[in-house]
C-alpha cells in the first residue's frame, strides 16, 4: 500500500524557481457508461514546473490515463482549465489544439503506437512531416534522435523487427523530435518486462537531467514513481497527496 509521509499544498508545491509549464485548475471529467455516469476526474488542480520529472501514480481505474489525456489536449475536460506554456487549451478550436499538441507536447504510450509499415526512421520523422519540415532536415533530425536513444544502427528496421524496448525507444525519439515543451508518457513501462522497463526509465531520466526535458509519467508501478522529483497519488479521480521522490536510476 502506498503511504505518504509528507503532504504538500498543491498550489504552493515547487521543485525549483522555474515557472510552471503545465497547469490544471479544478479539472473534472465524467463518462457515460450506459445509464451510469462515472466521475473519472473530480476537481484536479496541479502544476508542473519546467524541467520537472513528475509521476502520477495510482491503481487501475483511478483516472490516471484520463488525466494525462486531458493534460495533453487529447480530451477536453467537462469543467476547469488546462494551460500548456501559458495557453488555455479550453479557448482553442480543434485545429489550434492539434497545432499545440504537434509543437508543444510529445506523447509516449504503453503500446508504442508505431506505424508497422514504416521504418524506425520514418516513424520518428513523422511529426516533422506533419509540421511541413523539409525531408532533408527531418531525416537528419530523426537520425539524431535515434542516435540519442541508442538506436542509430536500427533506424531502417520496421517495428516488427524491433524488440519491445527498442520500439519504446523509437516512440520516445518520436515524442522528442519537435523539441516539445513537455513529454507525457502513459504507462511507458507497462508493456515491457522488468529489465527492459527500467532501461526505459533510465533513458527518460537521462533525457530529463541532461536536456532539461519536462516529463509527466503515468504509472501504476511505485518503484517507477519514486524515481520522479514528485509523485502525485491519484485515487477515484481525486489527488490524495503529493510526495517528494528523487530516487536515482542512472547508475
Amino acid at each position: 500500500m502506498f503511504y505518504f509521509v509528507v503532504l504538500f499544498a498543491l498550489t504552493n508545491q515547487r521543485v525549483s524557481v522555474m515557472p510552471e509549464i503545465l497547469e490544471a485548475r479544478d479539472v473534472e471529467k465524467t463518462y457515460s457508461m450506459g445509464k451510469v455516469l462515472v466521475s473519472a476526474l473530480r476537481g484536479i488542480t496541479l502544476k508542473v514546473e519546467k524541467g520537472e520529472f513528475l509521476a502520477i501514480f495510482g491503481p487501475s481505474g483511478s483516472g490516471k490515463s484520463t488525466l494525462l489525456h486531458v493534460l495533453g489536449g487529447l480530451d477536453r475536460p467537462d469543467k476547469g482549465n488546462v494551460y500548456i506554456d501559458g495557453i488555455n487549451l479550453s479557448t482553442l478550436n480543434d485545429a489550434k489544439l492539434a497545432e499545440v499538441r504537434l509543437h508543444k507536447i510529445g506523447f509516449v504510450f504503453q503500446f508504442f503506437n508505431l506505424l508497422p509499415r514504416l521504418t524506425a526512421l520514418r516513424n520518428v520523422e513523422l511529426p516533422l512531416t506533419l509540421a511541413d519540415v523539409s525531408e532533408k532536415e527531418s531525416i537528419q533530425k530523426a537520425t539524431e534522435m535515434l542516435e540519442l536513444v541508442g538506436l542509430k544502427d536500427r533506424m531502417n528496421h520496421r517495428p516488427t523487427e524491433l524488440s519491445g524496448g527498442e520500439q519504446q525507444r523509437v516512440a520516445i525519439a518520436r515524442a522528442l523530435i519537435n523539441d516539445p515543451k513537455i513529454v507525457l508518457a502513459d504507462e511507458p513501462t507497462g508493456n515491457l518486462d522488468t529489465t527492459t522497463g527500467w532501461e526505459i526509465v533510465r533513458l527518460m531520466k537521462r533525457l530529463n537531467e541532461e536536456k532539461g526535458q519536462t516529463f509527466v509519467v503515468v504509472t501504476h508501478d511505485q518503484g517507477v514513481a519514486e524515481t520522479a522529483h514528485r509523485m502525485i497519488y491519484l485515487k477515484d479521480g481525486v489527488i490524495q497527496g503529493v510526495k517528494k521522490g528523487g530516487g536515482s536510476v542512472l547508475s
